[in-house]
């Protein structure tokens, strides 16, 4: 069952070192990270799978121990899913997943196991509820911290320039994850996700997926656009 969900971006500028000059820019939104780890604490989870968007179309898990790193973004900073020794010689984390890693190491986390689950920007809607089902069957508490950003075309200064599109995709996406509305994330268009750069699209729809029939409500905790990349923090307990 679905204990509680967390929803968090996942750039790397939000670990400090990567941010370096800029870190004070996303203080607000580390904050409302960690209160979005709060409420998973809160909930007594038996398990924590941090999930987060990564290349294909279809998913990855990553166990306990597995080694990230934000070397590759001008940071001597290493991390490890979950505590424990880091698993020799495993594939590392994808970006999104590392920065999940440090969003709990930081936080302390130690409520219970965390694995991984990386979900393919490519994945379909369909298949995306199917995992979300996956996670949320059998009776262990499970709760979810669910790493990706919005459109990342927000002004002609973003990533992707800027797309009219973008804002309206971000309100909607903002508005399902604060209330915790599994209909509308599942509604979410993934070719529009696509064409704006929205990588939390296929995270968000297996969070829908977990979240159908398990009566959570919804929290929006942080909803800015800071360099053109929408960014969201909702916590659902």
């Amino acid at each position: 069952m679905l204990a509680a969900a967390a929803v968090c971006p996942c750039p790397p500028l939000l670990q400090p070192q990567v941010a370096a000059g800029a870190a004070a820019e996303l203080a607000a939104l580390r904050e409302g990270c960690a209160a979005a780890l709060d409420t998973l604490a809160e909930a007594r989870p038996d398990r924590l799978v941090v999930l987060g968007p990564d290349a294909g179309a279809d998913r990855t898990p990553y166990p306990p121990g597995t080694p990230g790193s934000f070397r590759g973004f001008g940071a001597a900073v290493d991390v490890v899913l979950g505590s424990g020794t880091p698993v020799p010689g495993a594939a590392p984390l994808p970006a999104s997943l590392a920065v999940g890693a440090w969003l709990l190491a930081d936080h302390g986390w130690a409520a219970c196991p965390v694995q991984g689950l990386a979900v393919g920007t490519g994945c379909p809607p369909a298949r995306c509820a199917e995992l979300g089902a996956e996670l949320a069957a059998g009776p262990a508490r499970t709760a979810l911290l669910v790493l990706g950003d919005g459109s990342a075309c927000r002004t002609v200064k973003a990533p992707g320039y800027l797309d009219e599109r973008a804002a309206p995709f971000d309100a909607l996406a903002a508005e399902a994850l604060g209330a915790a509305d599994s209909a509308a994330l599942a509604g979410l268009d993934p070719v529009l996700a696509e064409e704006v750069g929205a990588a939390g699209r296929a995270p968000w729809q297996v969070l829908a997926g977990a979240a159908t029939g398990s009566g959570l409500a919804g929290k929006l905790l942080y909803d800015e656009a800071p360099y053109g990349v929408g960014y969201f923090v909702a916590a659902w307990s």
